[in-house]
């Protein structure tokens, strides 16, 4: 074996980009940059064993750590984009919704269905950056609005685990109506007494981050998760000041009163668990 090769490939490959092509491989965390065999940190949540830097996973995963074993009901899983704008950039949009369906196996970055967290039941929305970065369009705002309509007529509550760029500008006016649907759905909910907790990981930003992700009754994010609007260089070049450390971190809107809590994804179910009881009590 070429050692030299395989520390030199470590520390130029973005372990963050295919984290799924180290399956036999070492990788470098980015935030410590200490070197660790791939399956020790998917053994381990994949989460940095040594600075508890949390990588990106897959809806599949975030789904396994949540929902109770076996519990997990997957519903429109069916539904698929169309292309009404007939959108065109470097590349068709049919072309990259074919591309992101052979690279997932989803019509949709979003999964969504219905489970038990530590027994309490839910309907449990989840993204998947993987698929168009995590995209917000026409079928994800739908599958979230469904989400909520079974919660009210179950009387359970909703979570949505949030990790997306945006609106999907592919969609232009039809992604961004569903900022104001899901959050019209959300209102619904609220009206119903019914709980909605938000879970934000890395990332959470623009219309996401301006709609239902920001309207929890409890907002939650994991350590590290970059959470905002726009991105550090617009933010930069519209103000004209250079900005926090830190800004726009999980911890740095826990420190201003943005969200309620930052918790590792350990306890991430049993928090939600107990949130929910507390919830549900007196129902």
């Amino acid at each position: 074996m070429n050692f030299g090769s395989l520390f030199k490939s470590m520390y130029t490959k973005t372990p963050q980009k295919e984290i799924i092509e180290a399956q036999n491989q070492w990788i470098k965390c980015p935030s410590c940059l200490s070197p660790m065999f791939y399956k020790e940190v998917e053994a381990g949540g994949e989460v940095c064993p040594k600075c508890h830097y949390h990588f990106r996973i897959n809806a599949g995963k975030r789904i396994d750590l949540l929902a109770d074993e076996g519990s997990f009901v997957e519903f429109d899983s069916t539904l698929a984009p169309t292309d009404p704008l007939k959108f065109s950039d470097k590349k068709s949009y049919k072309k990259r919704l074919e591309e992101s369906k052979a690279k997932t196996g989803k019509t949709s970055c979003v999964v969504s269905g219905s489970c038990t967290i530590n027994s309490e039941p839910v309907e449990l929305v989840v993204f998947d950056f993987a698929y168009m970065g995590g995209s917000l369009g026409s079928v994800e705002g739908e599958k979230i609005v469904r989400a909520i309509n079974r919660a009210i007529k179950n009387r359970s509550g909703v979570i949505i685990v949030s990790a997306s760029g945006g609106a999907r500008m592919q969609e232009s006016t039809y992604a961004l109506m569903q900022m104001s649907k899901t959050s019209a759905a959300l209102n619904r909910l609220n009206s119903e007494k019914l709980p909605y907790i938000s879970v934000l990981t890395d990332p959470t930003m623009g219309g996401v981050s301006a709609s239902f992700a920001m309207l929890g009754d409890i907002i939650i994010a994991e350590p590290g998760a970059l959470i905002g609007f726009a991105g550090q260089r617009v933010i930069k070049q519209t103000v004209g000041v250079d900005l926090p450390e830190g800004f726009q971190r999980a911890e740095f809107l826990l420190e201003h009163g943005l969200i309620d809590m930052v918790v590792n994804r350990f306890e991430m179910k049993k928090t939600i668990s107990d949130f929910l009881k507390i919830f549900n009590t007196g129902k």
